[in-house]
This record gives C-alpha cells, structure tokens and sequence, in this order.
C-alpha cells in the first residue's frame, strides 16, 4: 500500500493505493459524508477488485484530511476529486478509470464521470434522497452518467432506492445504508460487474 497527498485547490487530498500485480484498470473510491476510507464496504470492494487485477485509490476529501466532520459543498469536493483522477490518469498510464465510492462519494463519483473520462461509474448506497424526503430525489445525477453504471443498495436503506435506467443496474443485497449486513455478497457484485465492463477495453 502506498499513500499519496495530492494538493488540490481546497487543501491537500489523499489517495491510499492498493495495486494489483498485473492492473488493467484503476478504480477510484470514495467516502461517505460522515465517514472514512476504512468503511467496510469499502474496504471489502477493495480487496475483491484487487483480486481480479484492478488497482484500487481509496480517495479521502480534503476536508476530512484536514480533520474536518462537515463535508465541503458539492463542487469543492468534485474539483477536488478530479484533480486527484487527473493525478492517477498521469501515474497510471493509459490504463482506464473507474469513478465509485459509497453514499455522498457515489454521488461525486456521478457528477464527476463525464469530466473526469471515466470508463464506469461503482455507487455503494447512493443516496436516493435525504431520510424521510423521497420528494428531494437526487436520481437525475445517476440519469445524467452516461457509461455504464452499477448500484449496489440494501433493502432497507432510509436514503431510499433509485430507479434502474439505460446505463445503471440496481443490485438490492440485505442490509440498510452501511451495506455491512452482507459484505460478501457487495464484493462479489462490484468484482462480477467490473469483470463484464472491462472486457470492452482488454
């Protein structure tokens, strides 16, 4: 594992890398509003992708670097998360990019896809609405990616369930918002689906 601090335009950010031996594309992942890179989640994709050969950045904002609870607004952490993908495009050569992340990180990883060229978009408990307001969707910024895209939810998620479309498939596993009810079953979603997508660049 290497730990790299990329300067952005709000502070330092950091990318924890975990390659793979022979890597044939990098996934980058996001934290959650509230939480770290050391989410379960997380760490569990991580470990499976790494196994099929994708290196892995588990990306950490620079407000939570910088000891911050309360996340940066939308675009300080979108800037912040391209400047990071421009810096790993650089350091990994032409191999291709996969945005992701779990909750608030899935939703970066959305807005971001289209700039940012990635390849595929992983979301872990996107946030569909804020608990108890289905009426405050954020669905349009998963309609707006236009590669291919995979939503792994729990059935009981408070933040709610977002509709399948063209580009995303939905994958409801048991669990609520912290997906650690059945960690297996997250891996071998995000490992099976990355395994399909990246075929077309191989």
């Amino acid at each position: 594992m290497t730990t790299l601090e990329i300067d952005t335009g709000y502070g330092p950010a950091r990318a924890e890398l975990h390659c793979a031996e022979e890597g044939t594309a990098v996934l980058m992942l996001g934290h959650g509003a509230g939480g770290g890179i050391g989410a379960k989640d997380l760490v569990a994709v991580t470990r499976a992708v790494q196994a099929i050969g994708v290196h892995v950045a588990l990306v950490e904002q620079p407000y939570r670097v910088a000891g911050r609870r309360a996340p940066a607004p939308a675009n300080q952490l979108d800037s912040a998360w391209l400047t990071v993908a421009d810096d790993l495009a650089e350091r990994f050569d032409g191999l291709p990019l996969v945005f992701g992340g779990r909750s608030s990180g899935a939703r970066v990883a959305c807005r971001t896809a289209s700039a940012g060229q990635a390849v595929a978009v992983l979301c872990l408990a996107f946030p569909e609405h804020p608990p108890g307001r289905p009426e405050k969707s954020r669905q349009d910024e998963l309609d707006a990616v236009e590669v291919p895209t995979l939503v792994v939810q729990g059935e009981r998620d408070p933040f709610g369930r977002p509709a399948a479309g063209p580009h995303h498939e939905i994958v409801v596993l048991d669990g609520d918002h912290t997906l650690t009810a059945d960690l297996d079953g997250v891996s071998r979603a995000a490992s099976e689906w990355l395994t399909r997508v990246l075929r077309l660049f191989s």
